[in-house]
């Protein structure tokens, strides 16, 4: 009986135990359904991995489809009502317009700091402002238009769509877009100011660019002309030789025009530019971003300048080319890129083309000097001159390869491929036989066995060798005074 009793308890134990676990269990699910669902909304926009190559929140209004379009960028109900200025900031009126600095927006939870701004009427009408903020579950903002009228400055705000860039490494920071909508018939502003509450004043204003007279312009650009596009340069940079050689071989190949931003330089290569900048030649724009470089933001917010230096070359030039200083696009067969696009559009249709593709080849600097250079001081000097061995195998398209676009067919640009282009658009693979992208550079993971890779010598640079001589030589007696530059030695 005692047996039978002690078994009776323990079966009642056991069935206690698991009545009360199967509770805390329905609990929790239903804690997390109840927490989801609330989050839902906020979460979805942000679940998408970072590097989806897919069509952008920008391709339904670049596609055209009003409703959908329009939902993307839809204000809420309360703005809604009667006014699209229903939500009006404390405007400070006093605050000047600029174009080409980062400013920041004011009353955020995290870092929000906004660069320039852009008329884009390619579909749905707005104002697109370059940016950089959190990369997941961004602050949300306004945009504050200003209109200069005769005799006052009014305003009107519309809500702002943040769109993250792609390419952010997972890291806390981003390039983003901050898109503004001009619906109806509101005209273009003459800037723009982004907020993030009614009590905040703003402590931004942007100049818009590209603000064309008439609701969708037709600019055209200059036919057969190319600006480049560098990253920012950084750790005080100080390559007076290879600023020459890059800026003077790039004259050679048919570049019109260079844009720099300035995180950090010498003194010495900030005289050399400024020379440049007073022969139309080079812009450089100053670039002091309050985010921790590779800790908070990938590589000073590279990707916030080459979106800007698009945008802001597009309609001035027919095309735009986005390299970093140590690489350079060599046609195998044509003295200059506009030959070569030229060249390869007799052979391929190009219509569609919103860009140009070309393959990376490694110039490893560890490998020996060409042979056959002279003891010239500046042709001995030369990285374009001196090494001439480069790795055989090329990386594949979209692997370190790099660009030439047409601006004005791209949405959103990366550093080694387009991530969107407007619709219709798309990229063109240059065969490896007719161009590619020299790159000089010490090996990529450290160390020297880089220089054990099947190797060729390509001496297609050579091309230019006593023309590109010719040029270095004469810009550094030019400037040599001027910029305290020291004798170049062999």
């Amino acid at each position: 009986r005692v047996l039978r009793e002690r078994a009776n308890m323990s079966f009642c134990i056991v069935v206690i135990f698991f009545a009360v676990f199967f509770v805390i269990v329905l609990t929790e699910i239903f804690l997390i359904d109840q927490s989801s669902r609330s989050r839902g909304r906020r979460a979805h926009s942000r679940s998408r991995p970072s590097y989806e190559d897919a069509h952008g929140e920008d391709y339904l209004v670049y596609q055209g489809v009003p409703e959908e379009g329009r939902a993307i960028f839809a204000r809420p109900q309360y703005l809604r009502q009667n006014s699209i200025s229903a939500f009006k900031p404390n405007a400070n009126t006093s605050i000047p317009a600029k174009d080409g600095v980062w400013q920041t927006v004011a009353g955020t939870r995290y870092k929000f700091y906004v660069f320039s701004a852009y008329y884009d009427w390619r579909g749905s009408r707005m104002i697109r402002v370059m940016g950089a903020t959190k990369t997941r579950g961004p602050d949300r903002v306004w945009c504050l238009l200003w209109y200069n009228l005769p005799n006052n400055t009014h305003t009107v705000t519309v809500n702002a769509k943040v769109k993250v860039i792609r390419e952010n490494w997972n890291l806390k920071y981003s390039a983003c877009f901050i898109l503004c909508t001009l619906q109806g018939n509101l005209t273009v502003p003459h800037s723009v100011s982004i907020v993030s509450r009614s009590n905040v004043t703003p402590l931004n204003r942007m100049i818009v660019n590209h603000a064309y007279a008439g609701m969708k312009p037709t600019p055209t650009p200059p036919p057969n002309t190319i600006a480049v596009c560098v990253k920012p340069l950084h750790f005080t940079y100080n390559q007076s030789l290879q600023m020459l050689e890059f800026i003077e071989l790039n004259s050679l190949l048919g570049m019109d025009h260079i844009t720099f931003y300035n995180d950090s330089i010498s003194s010495t290569t900030n005289c050399i530019l400024n020379h440049y900048i007073r022969e139309g030649r080079v812009a450089v724009l100053p670039w002091k971003l309050d985010m921790a470089s590779q800790r908070e933001i990938r590589t000073e917010g590279l990707f916030a300048a080459l979106n800007d230096c698009l945008y802001r070359n597009m309609y001035k030039f027919s095309h735009v080319a986005l390299i970093d200083m140590d690489e350079i696009v060599m046609p195998k067969y044509n003295d200059t890129i506009q030959q070569f696009m030229q060249w390869m559009s007799t052979r391929l249709n190009t219509k569609s083309t919103g860009s140009y593709s070309f393959q990376n080849a490694f110039f490893y600097l560890q490998w020996p000097d060409d042979v056959t250079l002279s003891d010239e001081p500046f042709e001995s000097s030369l990285t374009t001159l001196r090494k001439t061995r480069r790795r055989a195998k090329l990386h594949p398209h979209k692997q370190r390869s790099k660009y030439i676009c047409r601006p004005e067919f791209v949405i959103e640009a990366g550093n080694h491929f387009v991530w969107e282009f407007v619709p219709g658009h798309g990229t063109l693979n240059v065969p490896s036989d007719a161009a590619i992208l020299n790159h000089y550079r010490v090996c990529e993971f450290g160390g020297d066995d880089c220089v054990k890779s099947a190797s060729v010598i390509d001496r297609t640079a050579y091309r230019y060798k006593k023309r590109l001589v010719e040029r270095v030589r004469a810009k550094w007696a030019e400037l040599k005074t001027e910029c305290f530059l020291p004798e170049v030695e062999d």
